[in-house]
């Protein structure tokens, strides 16, 4: 697969980190590469925490729409479906292990760990200038009609 996740099943979502249709969103694109799913997101000046550094908030929304869609492409694939079901945060943790240059690429990089047949436990990392910078470990559910996420994608 060469086409984003997003790009491919919610072409009109509006989320901050992943919506296509934010034109003041992050828009990161996720596209699957064997067993895991990757993105490159190139920082911009006023994304920064200080100088030089990409902000925190930044890295963790990054990390947290890039691991909701490995989730979501995960389900998708383990029940056979044509779509992936809406999927939202349960939990997630960011560990900040470096600065993150605010000048370079960043590359994002996940995988499930474990699932079940509503949710996924998704591992991550963020790589800047070749250096983990920051990880994640996160848990995504597939949400029912009724929720309010349900119809997003």
């Amino acid at each position: 697969m060469t086409q984003a996740l997003q790009d491919q099943y919610a072409p009109h979502n509006q989320c901050f980190g992943c919506g296509p249709s934010n034109d003041k969103g992050l828009r990161i694109k996720s596209i699957v590469q064997g067993d895991e799913v990757v993105a490159e997101f190139m920082p911009e000046p006023h994304h920064l925490a200080f100088p030089g550094v990409l902000n925190g908030g930044i890295i963790g929304t990054l990390l947290d729409c890039h691991s909701n869609w490995t989730a979501a492409w995960h389900l998708m694939t383990k029940s056979g479906q044509s779509s992936p079901p809406c999927t939202v945060t349960a939990d997630y943790a960011i560990k900040l292990k470096r600065p993150t240059p605010l000048d370079a690429p960043v590359h994002l990089r996940a995988h499930v760990v474990e699932s079940t047949d509503d949710r996924a436990t998704v591992e991550a990392t963020l790589e800047a200038g070749g250096k983990v910078c920051a990880t994640c470990r996160g848990t995504f559910v597939a949400v029912k009609e009724g929720h309010p996420a349900y119809h997003r994608w």
